[in-house]
This record gives C-alpha cells, structure tokens and sequence, in this order.
C-alpha cells in the first residue's frame, strides 16, 4: 500500500500499490501531465501549494476539452476488452482465456471433460511455441486455423470446436447477474454520454466485447439501445433500424413531437454471447447460443477477412463512414489497438479529417506509448505532441467515467462558456 495525498484534505489517503495514476497528454505537449497530487507532497508550503494548484490547474484543462468534447455534434465511441475487466466487472482477459482453454480442462465433443493433453497434443503438432509466442489465445487460435486448412486433423478441430465453446461461456456468465456495483463504471459514462443535446446526432457506441455490459447497464437506467435489431420478436437484424429513430409525441390534438432522451446507437464489432446465426442465415438476439450458431468473431489473426461477413461488414463499415464526418469527437476506451483493421482507419482520420478530434484512454496509456511496441500508439503520441487534436488519458474505465463532466451539472461559468461556443458554431 502507498500513501497519496487528497485535494480536499490535508490526510494522506491508502491506496492500492497497482491503482493506475490518472495522468494526460494533450496537444503540444512535452510531457505527461497528473491529474492527482504526488506521494511525495511538499513539506514546504509554498511549494506544495505550487504542487496542488498545478493538479487543480490541469484537472480543470482536462475538464473543459471533456466538456467541449461531449458538445461536438458527432460524439463516437471505440470500447474495448478493458471496459469489461477490473474486480468488479471481472470480465475475461485474454490471459484468462488462455487458462480455460488451454492450461484447464476442455469440452471435448460430445460434452465430456477433456484433460490439458489433448492441448499439449495440439500445441506439439501445429508447432506453436509457448517460448517464443507466449501464451497467446489468439496466435494459438491462428494457428490452429492456418493448420486446418491444410491437415486433417480430429485433435486440433475437437480444441478449437472446445475453445469457442470456452470463450462463449467465459464471455457470458460474468455480467449473469449485472448488479449495479459491478457495472457501475458502465453506468455512469452512458449517463454522462447520454445526456448530450438530442438535436446533434445520437451518440454511437461501438464494442469489440462480446459480453452485454452496455446493454445491461442501458436497461437499468432506462436508457434506449438501437442495435440493428427489430423492435419486434424474434429479434432479427437489419441494418435499416440504425436509420430509425425514436420520438416523443405531442398531447393529443398537439401534432408536435420531439426526439426522446436517452437514446443512443450500439455497435458489436465481433458480434454477441446473444447473437446466434439461423438456418435461414438470419441472425436473431437469443437468451443463450452454442458455439456452432454464434454469430462472433473469435480471437484469431483471421478478425481482418472475418469482418468482411455480415452482420460484421456492415457495422464495421459504419464505423469508418463516422471517421469521416467532419466535427467527430472519437473516444477509444479500454483498447489496445492490435487489430489493424480498426486502429488503421482511426490513425487515417487523425492524419485527413480536419475536424476530428481523438481522445484515447487506456490504464497503461502512458506506458504503452513510451515503449513503442505498439506503432499505433507511437503514431498517437508523436501526432498529439506536434500539436493534432489527440488526447491521451492515462486511467483505467472507471476512472475516466467519474472525470466526464455531468451535463445536466454544470457551473453557471461553464454553462455561459458552452452557450457561447454554441452560438459561434451556428454562426
């Protein structure tokens, strides 16, 4: 445990040795900035006054580009794996489903538990190595695939026909439940989000998640989630319904209307633990799916050619077509951008879309982008410290939903400042 000195008190506060320290990197910047008072506060009082009006000063720049953001008239977000982990949401990580798949016991066929030999069997016989590769679910997953394609092989089918059997119920019983507590990060950023003018275009929600967090954190506060799907059972998508819209009529004799509150659009990338693929090669929202009939895009290198099947080519093609209008805002949470054919548009848009803004949060943020492992992230830093629109947030999801400003509670001050810079983008 460390000690971390508060704003509003002179008490230190205990946290936890892993919480992630909520920093920002914005144009032009030379350096990360904090977002919190460090450890070590001045003894000094002049210069931990200094220390503490730098956070409050920083804290209140990260505030209004937040704030300017949630106003742009196309408000876009990209969630991924990171929105759903954490101990409260306790969904998954790709290390997580290596052990179920790989490092516990398998499903075989016929529904019998298989000991980790069959594993150890395929991992021999396709030449993956653990050494040199780690314990990748989604290599091993490629390689399984690539093998395939050219062998026949009982083993390595029956461990892949397992493993997606895994990943679909890895991926669906956490959020069972959906409590309030464990889905409260969800609940607050689609509160804040949602909240945004009705006259500028309904926020879109895109996910690369298979699991129903958004979907359970909307219904529990009567938020309106338009999918794809009909309004009407079964379920079936049809991408005609993201046109549609919903609103509120006048009394009656009153012929007025208005749009509702609270709507917002969801897109699943690689599809859902509720989506399941029909005999008539429709695609219905079930209570509960099997592996041979669901409709995901599984963990594999193979995510680039399997987007180009439907219902996936569609939604992400919807995606692209918002990279491209001008006044976006796009907020990446929670994604660590290793599926090129999602970061590479997004790098595309940064680099032509003059009115495009990018805000990326990730725990590991500033880690990541320091590395350079990752030329996504490289790319992102080097753009935001020669002045693009590019904001990187060092915070983990739940983090960056307390720092969105509510709206609905805004100062006097910062209601005047968003009524003017509404009148100036009219004019």
């Amino acid at each position: 445990m460390t000690e971390r000195k508060v704003l509003d008190g002179t008490a230190p506060t205990k946290t936890s040795g892993d919480e992630v320290q909520r920093k920002f990197f914005g144009p032009r910047a030379t350096q990360w900035t904090p977002l919190e008072l460090p450890t070590d506060l001045s003894d000094d009082p002049n210069e931990a006054q200094r220390q503490i009006s730098g956070v409050k000063l920083a804290q209140s720049e990260l505030s209004n580009a937040l704030l300017a953001s949630l106003q742009m008239p196309h408000l876009v977000v990209l969630a991924g794996s990171g929105t759903s982990l954490g101990p409260k949401v306790n969904g998954p990580s790709m290390s997580d489903l290596w052990d179920r798949c790989v490092g516990v016991t398998t499903k075989s066929e016929n529904g019998e538990l298989a000991s980790t030999t069959l594993a150890d069997r395929v991992i021999s016989s396709i030449g993956y190595s653990v050494e040199s590769l780690g314990k990748n679910i989604e290599a091993l997953l490629s390689r399984c695939e690539s093998f395939l394609q050219l062998h026949d092989s009982d083993d390595v089918a029956q461990f892949v026909k397992a493993s997606k059997e895994t990943i679909l119920e890895e991926c669906s019983r956490f959020v069972a439940g959906g409590d309030r507590d464990q889905l409260k990060a969800h609940l607050t950023f689609l509160h804040r989000l949602s909240r945004r003018r009705v006259r500028d275009s309904r926020l879109k929600v895109f996910t690369t998640n298979y699991d129903v967090c958004f979907e359970a954190a909307a219904g529990q506060q009567g938020l309106v989630v338009i999918d794809g799907f009909s309004f009407t059972q079964p379920r079936r998508f049809d991408a005609r319904y993201f046109a549609m819209d919903i609103v509120r009529r006048g009394s009656a004799g009153d012929e007025q209307s208005s749009l509702l509150e609270g709507v917002f659009h969801l897109y699943k990338l690689h599809g859902s633990v509720t989506w399941a693929r029909k005999a008539n090669d429709t695609i219905e929202i079930v209570e509960k799916t099997n592996a041979s009939e669901a409709c995901l895009i599984y963990p594999a290198r193979g995510k680039y050619q399997q987007s180009y099947a439907q219902p996936h080519l569609e939604l992400v093609s919807q995606f692209f077509s918002v990279l491209r209008q001008p006044n976006t805002c796009l907020v990446v949470v929670g994604f660590g951008f290793n599926d090129d054919h999602l970061s590479e548009p997004i790098l595309a848009a940064v680099r032509s879309n003059p009115h495009f803004r990018l805000i990326v949060v990730n725990r590991s943020a500033e880690k990541t982008s320091a590395t350079g492992s990752n030329r996504y992230w490289k790319a992102f830093l080097e753009l935001a410290s020669t002045g693009e629109d590019v904001w990187m947030i060092n915070a983990d999801f739940e983090q960056f939903a307390e720092l969105i400003p509510d709206l609905k509670a805004l100062t006097p001050a910062q209601r005047l400042a968003r009524d003017v810079r509404l009148i100036a983008e009219e004019q």
